[in-house]
């Protein structure tokens, strides 16, 4: 990676919550199931599970895992970590045993923060690992007990650089199987301050955060920047669209972030109407472009709403829509965030695309990732002579806007053409009968590939394969229309808001043999 390494640790992350104590001791830091920590407390607790840590042997290079829910005594652990130089490693309890101990094994964590809720879980997970890890509980971070000792010995006290790990980030696996992305103090420094240029925070706002903690957005799109700037920060352990819809009245929430399906779970709730939102002055889109009846919905009651486009390695944030483009550019990613640099390659070629057109998204800047743990040949594959190889397909208009068409693997050819499914599955969601749609390509001895569609419908509003086949035509070329709809419940998934491709595609291998004599779709 060609980004300058820096060793004075002026972009570390560990002195934020001492900062803020001296500033503004008594104002509130985190309200945490409706219990207030001031940045007072927070950096009192931060202290002092740092020399416990430290006492126990956990110092710089270690790998700190968690797999708990959203919390203030894992926001007290972050920031312990960042002063120890150690990195936190936060695992989704919504895996399988299975899943989570090839994880535990590929980071080799010094310790395995668990709680209550994980308890058996974790426990399934150990009777997996090759060696035991030793364990935790949450509530032990906050108490005088002693933590299990690592090492024989206290850890040194070192200065922290710039380039130490800060959080490792698995990926979704939308494209591949999940990677353990490193994130150091200096890619979360630049991430933050290239979003406070775009979606500026104070002292004097609210950040109500609802992404789950092993997402890099629950950190690094406006939490880490409200303790930097002195901001409150309400944390949810989940999303609740009642209990969402209330807090922003109670707490006076000024902002939020969220993808669309939980926007749309707000809309549609029968509170919605009603809920005071007069505080909510801006809010943020992620994980996927925000559908333009949904976006005027928000509009509506005053919301301002910034969509954008970010990934894992690049901290996440690269593109951004401001709220007066939004109703203009309903689709559309934006422009990039500031200190972050864009280009386009040909996939095919890798030749780079001046002005308007169509490419692989490749993106430049200090907030990108270091690399995959133990995964010389995957981040060799993304960092390329200093940028990163996005894998998805954007188009570049005129005016340097950027849109995103689809993953760059999930595009099929059929007959010779190329079809976006992200491009078909927008169009299916214009369906008023649909809520949720997923297109995939699948194997055809006549045309290569060909699309097939499946749909999560509306309830109340009837509809059947015919009904959206016709919907499909009417809007699409017709090599773009799929040969086949399938209805479910619901989409298989990976992430908020992000599609289990392979599933998908299992979901649909037994509609093919009765289309495989068609004709051209």
């Amino acid at each position: 990676m060609s980004t300058p390494r820096t060793r004075d640790g002026l972009h570390t992350l560990g002195r934020w919550p001492s900062d803020r104590a001296r500033i503004d001791p008594d104002h509130v830091a985190v309200v945490d199931r409706g219990v207030e920590l001031t940045y007072a407390a927070l950096e009192e607790r931060v202290a002092s599970l740092t020399r416990r840590m430290r006492a126990a042997g956990i110092g710089r290079a270690d790998r700190v895992a968690t797999l708990v829910g959203n919390s203030a005594e894992h926001v007290v652990l972050l920031f312990a970590c960042a002063r120890l130089g150690a990195a936190l490693a936060p695992l989704s309890w919504r895996l399988a045993p299975g899943e989570l101990a090839r994880q535990v094994e590929l980071l080799t964590p010094v310790l395995l923060v668990v709680e209550e809720e994980t308890a058996a879980l974790a426990r399934q997970v150990a009777g997996r690992l090759l060696a035991p890890v030793p364990t935790a509980h949450l509530t032990s971070l906050d108490s005088a007990g002693a933590l299990p000792v690592v090492r024989e010995h206290a850890a040194p006290v070192e200065a922290v650089d710039d380039e130490d790990p800060l959080l490792v980030v698995f990926t979704s696996g939308t494209g591949s199987a999940p990677r353990a992305a490193v994130l150091s103090h200096r890619a979360c420094w630049w991430t933050n301050l290239s979003l406070s240029r775009t979606v500026e925070l104070s002292a004097h706002d609210v950040v109500l955060s609802v992404l789950p903690q092993f997402h890099v957005g629950a950190w690094n799109i406006q939490p880490l920047l409200a303790w930097w700037t002195g901001a409150t920060v309400v944390l949810e352990r989940s999303f609740d669209p009642a209990r969402v819809l209330s807090l922003v009245g109670e707490r006076r929430v000024t902002t939020m972030m969220g993808v669309p399906t939980q926007y749309l779970m707000l809309a549609e709730h029968r509170a919605f109407a009603e809920a005071d939102l007069s505080s909510l002055r801006s809010a943020l889109v992620g994980g996927a472009p925000m559908p333009a009846p949904l976006l005027r919905t928000f509009h509506a009651r005053g919301v301002a709403l910034t969509q954008g486009y970010g990934l894992t390695e690049a901290g996440p944030n690269v593109l951004c829509l401001p709220p007066h483009e939004a109703s203009r550019r309903a689709g559309w990613a934006g422009v990039p965030y500031p200190h972050v640099d864009v280009a386009l390659a040909d996939p095919a070629t890798g030749a780079r695309i001046d002005g308007p057109g169509t490419g692989e998204l490749l993106v430049r800047g200090p907030g990108l990732f270091s690399g995959y743990v133990r995964d010389e040949p995957a981040t060799a594959g993304a960092l390329r002579d200093g940028w990163l190889a996005t894998g998805d397909v954007v188009e570049r208009d005129q005016e340097g806007c950027l849109r995103v068409v689809d993953r760059l693997k999930n595009i099929f050819i059929t007959g010779g053409e190329n079809v976006a499914p992200a491009e078909v599955e927008a169009v299916l969601r214009r369906h008023p009968a649909v809520s949720e749609a997923a297109v995939t390509g699948v194997p055809h001895p006549r045309w290569g590939e060909v699309g097939v569609a499946v749909v999560v419908s509306r309830p109340g509003v009837p509809t059947d394969e015919l009904d959206l086949l016709e919907h499909c035509r009417r809007e699409l070329a017709a090599f773009k229309v799929p040969v086949h709809v399938r209805l479910v419940v619901e989409l298989p998934a990976v992430g908020i808001g992000k599609i289990d491709r392979v599933r998908v595609r299992d979901l649909v291998a037994d509609l093919l043999p009765d289309r495989a004599d068609g004709g051209m779709p």
